[in-house]
C-alpha cells in the first residue's frame, strides 16, 4: 500500500537527501498527528506539489509537528502532453466535483468558466473566495490521489478569455453531444499529424453548464481554434463529463 502523502510548500525540498531530517509543520502537521495519527516508525510521503518527494520514516510527532527522516527524493516530471479542465460553473456543487474527481484522475489544471448559460455566477468577493475554495478541493483531492503534483485552478474566464486560452492551446476540445467525431478519433487524429515536441503540449477538454454551450459559444471558440467530439452516446452530466473524458484522453494520449 502507498504511503499517505502529505504537503510543504514548493522549494522547501530542496536540501533533502537520504539520511536527512524533514520538519512537517502547521495544517498538514496537525493533520498528520491528530487526524491520521501517524506514529513514530510510519512510513510517509512528502510532497512539494511541484513534482517532488520525500519518503521517509516518522522519528518524532509533536502537536502540529512531525519530524521525518529521509530515505529517498524522487522528482516526478510533469507528462509531455498537459491535459486541462476547462469547466463551466455549475449549481449545486457539480462544477467543484467535476475538478475534485478531475484531479484524482490525473488533471494537470483547472479553468473555472463564466459561460453565457451558466447559471452560477462570481463576482467580487465571491469570486476570490470560490477561487480559493475550488483550489482547496484540488489540494484535497491530489492528496487523496497520493500525487506529487497539485494542479493549478487558473484565473476564472468568460468566453472571451476562452477564446484566447483556445488559441494558446496545442488543442482545444468542445465536449458536445451534437458533435460527429468521436472524442477517441479526434485525439487519434491530432497524435497522428502533430510533430513530436520537447515542450510540453497542452489540451483542454471544455465541459459546458447544466444548459450547455450557447451556439455563439461552440463557433466563437471554434473560430478561436477549437473542435467538437462526442464523449459517448449517452448526455453526461457536467460534474461527470469532465471527469470521463480526463481518463479517455491520459489512455489514448499515452499519460497512463
Amino acid at each position: 500500500m502507498s504511503n499517505p502523502v502529505f504537503f510543504t510548500a514548493p522549494g522547501t525540498l530542496e536540501s533533502q537527501v537520504p539520511g536527512s531530517v524533514f520538519v512537517l509543520e502547521g495544517a498538514e502537521a496537525r493533520h498528520a498527528v491528530t487526524v491520521k495519527r501517524l506514529a513514530v516508525g510510519e512510513s510517509v510521503d512528502i510532497a512539494d506539489g511541484a513534482g517532488k518527494r520525500l519518503t521517509g520514516t516518522v522519528t518524532a510527532v509533536a502537536p502540529g509537528e512531525l519530524t521525518v527522516e529521509c530515505g529517498g527524493m524522487a522528482d516526478e516530471p510533469q507528462p509531455g502532453i498537459r491535459l486541462v479542465l476547462v469547466q463551466a460553473l455549475a449549481k449545486g456543487d457539480r462544477d467543484e466535483l467535476a475538478a475534485e474527481t478531475a484531479t484524482e484522475l490525473g488533471i494537470d489544471a483547472v479553468i473555472p468558466w463564466q459561460a453565457e448559460r451558466s447559471i452560477v455566477r462570481w463576482k467580487a468577493e465571491r469570486a476570490a473566495k470560490a477561487h480559493a475554495k475550488w483550489q482547496s478541493v484540488v489540494t484535497a483531492a491530489a492528496k487523496q490521489a497520493r500525487r506529487a503534483w497539485i494542479p493549478e485552478v487558473r484565473a476564472a474566464v468568460d468566453s472571451t478569455g476562452l477564446q484566447a486560452a483556445v488559441a494558446a492551446a496545442d488543442l482545444a476540445v468542445i465536449l458536445h453531444e451534437d458533435a460527429v467525431r468521436p472524442l477517441r478519433h479526434v485525439l487519434e487524429s491530432w497524435l497522428e499529424t502533430s510533430a513530436p515536441d520537447a515542450r510540453a503540449r497542452e489540451v483542454l477538454l471544455i465541459v459546458g453548464p447544466e444548459g450547455g454551450i450557447s451556439p455563439r459559444e461552440v463557433t466563437r471558440l471554434c473560430d478561436a481554434g477549437a473542435v467538437t467530439a462526442l464523449l459517448g452516446h449517452h448526455v453526461l452530466r457536467s460534474s461527470t463529463a469532465g471527469p470521463a473524458a480526463t481518463v479517455l484522453a491520459s489512455d489514448i494520449l499515452g499519460r497512463w
